[in-house]
């Protein structure tokens, strides 16, 4: 039996998400629908709003799409954009959903023709599903070995056309010939407090929250630059304003709230702080090697590297070296700890690398 025998058999609806019913209600409704709501991205926004202009005017298609950068940037969020923009249905699924090439046939065998199909952490496909992309990605096309031996037939099943939205963390992870079928490829980057301040606002509006704009911003400044991360602090806070305010969050409020939840000024809770804590008191600022720091603080490694890691960078708290991570100058200052000279000379050193 190969990957693909009874294919026929298998339900997209085990592994395809609708857009109706099948997330959190109100997750779903703090997503913006149109391009016009969405807010940071800009050059983004502007390329694929171009490219599908360009798409509807020719009646084809819309190029495969490859969505990339930090999680909680809004990428799902933009493949629901690209749909409605488009004027097709979205079906979701994610790479290691899809584990054998009989999934992958059953999804791609019910698409509409121009739908677009959303592969989150499309980076997690199993090699051998990956490889039955590229004919489906480029010819739309299934190919298909029926038999075995010197008997085996290749067979080609056609398919409708449709567009691929693969979303990634790790770009790198890719196989090139797979990223090389994405016609368009877009970064999304960390957001700014002000463009943050001003999903807060909209959140909150959306959901019957009583806002005031000075409490926006706290929230926004703590968020991490990431949007999942302000609607979820937003959501906190307004759990405690409900109970301890008196029904509109102020900025005492907000303040109030993230510091119940030990998030301090620059968004870091307690698992940051004990990760330059550790690296500051146990490796003296580093360098210092993930599974041992992983260890120390009794962190999964990956977790670390995927989720602290990339902020702690991003604000200059920390660096990655060959021989392992160090804590920079402004780790220390934000921890109140003072710097040895070995230290200074340590981290002007990696600075200067």
């Amino acid at each position: 039996m190969n990957d693909f025998d009874d294919f026929d058999e298998y339900s997209d609806e085990r592994l395809v998400m609708s857009t109706k019913g099948e997330f959190d209600v109100e997750e779903n409704a703090l997503r913006p629908k149109t391009m016009a709501d969405y807010v940071g991205q800009k050059k983004v926004k502007d390329n694929l709003s171009v490219f599908i202009s360009s798409a509807k005017m020719r009646g084809e298609p819309l190029d495969h799409v490859l969505l990339y950068g930090p999680p909680g940037l809004g990428k799902t969020t933009l493949a629901h954009i690209i749909a409605n923009e488009l004027g097709v249905q979205i079906k979701l699924t994610s790479g290691p959903a899809i584990e054998r090439g009989g999934d992958l046939a059953a999804i791609l065998t019910n698409l509409n023709e121009g739908d677009v199909l959303f592969i989150d952490e499309i980076h997690r496909l199993n090699r051998s599903v990956e490889e039955i992309l590229y004919s489906a990605m480029e010819d739309y096309a299934l190919d298909i070995i029926v038999g075995k031996g010197p008997s085996a037939k290749n067979l080609r099943f056609p398919l409708k056309k449709f567009t691929l939205v693969g979303a990634t963390t790790k770009a790198g992870m890719l196989a090139s010939p797979l990223r090389d079928r994405f016609g368009v490829l877009c970064r999304l980057e960390m957001y700014t407090a002000g463009e943050l301040a001003q999903i807060v606002t909209r959140s909150a509006k959306t959901l019957g929250i009583s806002i005031e704009e000075d409490a926006a911003r706290e929230i926004a400044r703590r968020s991490r630059g990431t949007p999942r991360i302000a609607n979820r602090l937003l959501k906190r806070v307004r759990d405690f304003s409900a109970v301890h305010g008196n029904g509109t969050v102020g900025r005492e409020d907000a303040r109030y709230a993230l510091q119940k939840m030990d998030i301090d000024e620059l968004g870091l809770d307690d698992t940051d702080r004990g990760l330059l804590r550790a690296l500051i008191e146990k490796f003296g600022g580093g360098p210092a090697g993930l599974e041992t720091l992983a260890a120390t603080i009794n962190e999964d490694a990956n977790t670390i590297e995927d989720v602290y890691e990339p902020y702690l960078m991003q604000i200059g708290f920390i660096a990655r070296t060959p021989r392992g991570r160090v804590c920079l100058k402004g780790a220390y200052e934000h921890m109140g700890m003072k710097m040895s000279e070995k230290q200074k000379s340590q981290i002007s050193m990696f600075e200067d690398e």
